[in-house]
């Protein structure tokens, strides 16, 4: 059974930083795009960041310059780490891996919660 495990979200100040972590399971993601989501409430979910199989990595504008995604395909997580994070990076942050041949192949976190005070 594949399975992605989502930890590491919290409660931060305005100008913190929280580093999300995705531990894998039940099969090899190396052929697969790995990234994260968000979703605010009452807003859709967005693509936030992803290291896409055999692509180039990918940033949402929001959040360039200040997110960094990290991958290791050794042991198949993926890291989010945010810094200067704003109040409106507050949402349920997903990890989701999705086969970059086979898109029925889609799979996500539980999601863990990021909240940003002023």
């Amino acid at each position: 059974q594949v399975q992605l495990v989502e930890s590491g979200g919290g409660l931060v100040q305005a100008g913190g930083s929280l580093r999300l972590s995705c531990a894998t399971s039940g099969t090899r993601f190396t052929q697969y795009h790995m990234g994260w989501y968000r979703q605010a409430p009452g807003k859709q979910r967005e693509l936030v960041a992803q290291v896409p199989y055999m692509e180039a990595t990918y940033y949402a504008d929001s959040v360039k310059g200040r997110f960094t995604i990290t991958r290791d395909n050794a042991k198949d997580t993926i890291d989010l780490h945010m810094n200067i994070l704003k109040p409106q990076d507050t949402a349920v942050y997903y990890c989701n891996a999705r086969h970059s041949r086979d898109y029925t192949r889609d799979f996500w976190g539980q999601g863990t919660q990021v909240t940003v005070t002023v």
